[in-house]
C-alpha cells in the first residue's frame, strides 16, 4: 500500500489507526510545516520526523511513551543535583536557543532531524503561544534545556539537551513540578526509550493515546507566555 502524500494545503491526514506497523508509526509524507499544519497534526497524535534530504515524514506511533506527571520519578543522585543552587531554571527565556542547542549533531552522528526549516516552524509556534521552552543556566551560560507544544492540559515533548551532566533531566523535573501546578495530565514522550522510562514514563497503546487527546485537548492550559524564573 503507498504511503499517503500530502500534496496541497487542503490534504488532510489519514487516520492514525492506518500508520505503518514497520517502520512503526510511519503514516504519511509530504505537506508543509505551517503553524496550522503541525497544530493539527498533535491535536491528532501525530508529529513530523525526517532528516534533512528527505520528504516531511508524519508519525503516530503504536505503543506511545507517555509520562503522567504525578509519575515523576527522581532519583537519590537527581534529588542531591537539585537540591544544590549552583544553577538557574528559566521558562521561554530563550526558546531560539534552546532549539538550536537540541538540533546540535549528538554522538557519531553529523546529522540531525531538527532542520532549518523545523527551527523556523517551531519558532512561529512559540510565537504563537502553543510552543514553550525550559532553560538550565549556570554562571549566565545555557547548559541544558528542552522543548515542546502544549495544547490543552498536554505537553507534547520534542527534545531535550544537556552540554553538563543532568542539565536536560534538572529541566524536565522543574517541567513537570509546573505543569502539576498548572493541572495539566499529560507529557508525550513520543517513542519509548530505557531513559525516559527510569523516569516514570510508560507506554500506551495507539488507540489508548487517542482517548487521552480525546478527553484532554478540550480543557484550558496554562496561557502564553510560560515566562518564569524557577530557581
Amino acid at each position: 500500500m503507498p504511503l499517503p502524500w500530502l500534496d496541497s494545503p487542503q490534504s488532510r491526514f489519514p487516520d492514525i489507526s492506518l500508520a505503518l506497523a514497520d517502520p512503526n508509526g510511519l503514516l504519511a509524507a509530504g505537506g508543509d510545516l505551517s503553524s496550522k499544519r503541525l497544530l493539527e497534526a498533535y491535536k491528532s497524535g501525530i508529529f513530523p520526523w525526517f532528516e534533512e534530504g528527505q520528504p516531511i515524514l508524519w508519525w503516530s506511533p503504536d505503543p506511545r511513551m507517555v509520562l503522567f506527571p504525578e509519575d515523576l520519578r527522581v532519583s537519590k543522585s537527581l534529588q542531591k543535583t537539585l537540591n544544590k543552587s549552583h544553577y538557574t531554571v528559566t521558562f521561554d527565556k530563550a526558546f531560539a536557543e534552546v532549539i538550536a542547542c537540541c538540533a546540535q549533531p549528538r554522538g557519531s552522528s553529523p546529522g540531525t532531524w531538527i532542520t532549518d526549516e523545523m527551527q523556523t516552524a517551531y519558532t512561529q509556534l512559540f510565537e504563537a503561544g502553543h510552543a514553550h521552552s525550559v532553560e538550565v543556566w549556570r554562571d549566565g551560560d545555557l547548559i541544558g534545556g528542552l522543548y515542546g507544544v502544549a495544547l490543552g492540559q498536554l505537553f507534547f515533548g520534542e527534545s531535550m539537551f544537556s552540554f553538563q551532566s543532568n542539565a536536560s533531566k534538572i529541566a524536565l523535573v522543574n517541567l513537570v513540578k509546573q505543569l502539576r501546578q498548572w493541572n495539566y495530565k499529560l507529557i508525550d514522550c513520543q517513542v519509548s526509550s530505557e531513559h525516559l522510562e527510569s523516569l516514570g514514563a510508560v507506554e500506551l497503546s495507539r488507540e489508548e493515546f487517542r482517548q487521552q487527546l480525546h478527553e484532554l485537548l478540550p480543557r484550558p492550559g496554562k496561557d502564553a507566555p510560560w515566562s518564569l524564573d524557577v530557581v
